[in-house]
């Protein structure tokens, strides 16, 4: 481990979150401030931080209430401890799927990889009709309240209750990919029901959040793209998914919130309508080999805030000063301008080694004592 640790160390004995701060640099104010913003940690890294580093024992996620609570206040300390500004609340209601699993291999796993088979639970309006869609009760939503009670000061929630997106939940857990593009063909309307029982089922959950001590805004999912285009035509995500997030940028905006997409793969023709229509605040999920993060916020950073950026191949496997060395470029391209929020690529996941996740967040606790 790098000596320059020990900034990290005396961040941890006195974190300093400011939600506010936060949100003037989405809102694009040149302030001076280098907030981090992550899609999530993965689980096994955090039980690696908490137990090693925070001397805390790791709880899991349990289906009673009690460990639930131990669970969370892990993560509200994680976040905490880490230099995030706020603590992301997922997933309050679930949609049964079906999954294939297989090993793990990734070095700090304890489980299994999961990952979507080409027909889904739903290819007809008989599956349609006999899925058991979910129910958007306020009991579900019972940890979020949990979550806000027990945030230190200075912290915010940012939320995104279903876990995943309009076109992702299609595809990932309601039809399956292959069976979704043979639909927008041979069943068009069957896909407008599909999409518009999930986006309903979104905005409802939003709703049912508003109003929450310590809620910032909406940190939405839904990959839209692959390396060269969007998964479907521009056209159909116009029609089907474009208007489910502007509904949500607006309940966002009506109260104050900011609404952030993360979304994967090349978005460039749909950008303007991300912009300009859905009027998203922010926009997460870079490759390099898609389009730089330098480069997405020199084109349309004075427009929306731009959150990570920091490819997740090279802060995998860059050894140490050469990553610190392209991480210092990222920070130095973007920061300065305003409008940025130092993170990875996508999430921390557990095949990213810890110490160049704890270079990055070094880095810019570096530009913070700087600027």
């Amino acid at each position: 481990m790098t000596p320059e640790i020990n900034l990290l160390k005396r961040y941890w004995q006195k974190p300093s979150p400011d939600i506010e701060k936060f949100k003037r640099v989405i809102r694009r104010e040149k302030i001076g401030y280098l907030p981090f913003a992550e899609l999530g940690v993965n689980q096994d890294v955090m039980r690696f931080i908490t137990e090693r580093y925070f001397g805390r024992r790791w709880v899991e996620r349990g289906k009673d209430i009690e460990s639930q609570k131990l669970y969370w206040k892990n993560i509200i300390h994680f976040y905490y401890k880490m230099g995030y500004d706020y603590v992301k609340v997922g997933k309050a209601i679930e949609f049964p799927t079906l999954m294939r699993k297989g090993k793990d291999t990734a070095s700090l796993s304890r489980a299994q990889r999961e990952w979507t088979v080409n027909k889904g639970l739903i290819s007809s309006w008989e599956d349609f009709e006999r899925y058991p869609w979910p129910e958007v009760k306020e009991s579900s939503f019972w940890f979020y309240k949990f979550v806000s009670q027990n945030l230190p000061e200075g912290m915010g929630i940012l939320a995104c209750p279903l876990g995943g997106g309009i076109l992702e939940y299609g595809i990932n857990i309601l039809v399956g990919y292959q069976t979704l593009c043979y639909l927008l063909y041979d069943d068009p309307k069957l896909v407008e029901a599909i999409f518009e029982r999930i986006g309903k089922i979104l905005l409802r959950s939003y709703k049912s959040v508003i109003g929450l001590d310590k809620l910032a805004g909406f940190f939405q999912g839904d990959d839209m793209g692959h390396k060269t285009g969007t998964l479907i035509s521009p056209a159909l995500l116009r029609k089907y998914i474009l208007p489910y997030h502007k509904k949500a940028a607006e309940i966002a905006h009506q109260n104050n919130l900011v609404y952030i997409l993360h979304s994967c793969g090349n978005l460039e023709s749909i950008m303007e309508d991300l912009i300009e229509k859905v009027k998203i605040d922010g926009k997460h999920s870079f490759e390099d080999t898609i389009i730089p993060v330098a480069d997405f916020k020199k084109r349309y950073g004075e427009r929306i805030a731009i959150l990570g950026g920091v490819d997740m191949n090279k802060l995998a496997s860059l050894p140490g000063e050469k990553l610190r060395r392209y991480i210092q470029g990222i920070i130095k391209e973007c920061a300065p301008s305003g409008g940025y929020l130092l993170g990875s690529g996508n999430t921390i996941a557990n095949y990213v080694p810890v110490e160049n996740y704890f270079l990055m967040l070094e880095e810019g606790l570096k530009w913070r004592n700087k600027s």
